[in-house]
């Protein structure tokens, strides 16, 4: 009986050290990371240095008001400084769920290479919501990969010759961007322009040339809400198009597949290599960066 007694005592003494008192529920790391386990991966494939994920990630505030929220597939690298979020990843398995608090200056000015938002003052944190959908490990990455690229190796050209029946069926007169966008204004909008470091809110609706859906904020009635000219926000054609708006105005923009998802597709597979898409664009609401007024 007393050696149960011992034994209980040492768990709860190791599960108070664990837990660091500014920030209740919350553990903290070797090299000062905050976090906290919400669901525990099934899957026991824990995340390494190369692999490619697939998350949904939410960044928030510390009152936990959010201002990103999306789904992004890239490639983890050796974490460069103590405290990264890339070794936010490495700590989690597959189909697991964590948040992590994180300094804000290191965040924007490290990781996102950008400056801190009007929003957050040098020596705060944010919290850091990571949901791990899938971990490829590279060479699985790479055989995919080369598996779709030998599949579509002549449809460069064949997008082209699609791309421009669809603007001539459907008459659309707009003359390409520079790089090759079109934007047709569906509403004009009176609101602020978007500039660089503006935390924009946009609601979209994305689908292919034959009409069919394959992704609707507001289908999910959540609209997408970011800092405008951060990275791993939005893909490229978006964040270009994005930016030449106001708010309050609702654009269509057509974009070919090197400013959308490019010959390999989208990383979870919906959309294929070298295919055109058309975004329908509501640009709900623009909050100004105070540096930017």
């Amino acid at each position: 009986m007393k050696r149960i007694f011992v034994s209980i005592f040492v768990l709860l003494l190791v599960a108070s050290c664990s837990e660091d008192s500014r920030y209740k529920g919350f553990s903290k790391n070797d090299t000062g990371i905050y976090y906290k386990l919400h669901s525990f991966g099934e899957s026991k494939k824990q995340v390494k240095p190369g692999d490619y994920i697939t998350s949904d990630i939410i960044y928030k505030k510390m009152n936990d008001s959010v201002f990103f929220d999306g789904r992004r597939k890239f490639q983890i690298s050796e974490p460069s400084f103590e405290g990264s979020i890339d070794e936010c990843f490495l700590m989690l398995t597959e189909s697991e769920k964590a948040t992590f608090i994180l300094p804000v200056k290191s965040f924007f000015n490290k990781t996102l290479e950008t400056s801190i938002p009007s929003f957050f003052n040098e020596n705060d944190s944010l919290k850091v919501v990571v949901d791990l959908i899938e971990v490829q490990r590279k060479n699985e990455f790479l055989r995919e990969k080369e598996a779709f690229l030998n599949w579509i190796k002549d449809f460069g050209d064949y997008e082209k010759v699609q791309l421009q029946q669809f603007l001539e069926e459907k008459n659309i007169g707009a003359e390409p961007t520079k790089s090759g966008l079109y934007r047709v204004i569906l509403e004009k909008g009176d609101g602020p322009q978007v500039e660089k470091g503006d935390t924009v809110v946009v609601h979209y609706e994305g689908k292919f040339l034959n009409g069919k859906f394959f992704d609707s904020t507001k289908q999910r009635k959540q609209p997408l809400e970011f800092v405008y000219g951060t990275k791993m926000q939005v893909i490229e054609g978006l964040d270009e198009i994005i930016g030449k708006m106001r708010e309050g105005e609702k654009a269509l923009a057509i974009l070919p597949s090197e400013k959308a998802f490019g010959k390999t597709g989208s990383s979870t597979g919906i959309i294929p290599p070298y295919t055109s898409v058309i975004y329908e664009i509501d640009l709900v609401e623009v909050r100004k960066n105070n540096e930017n007024s």
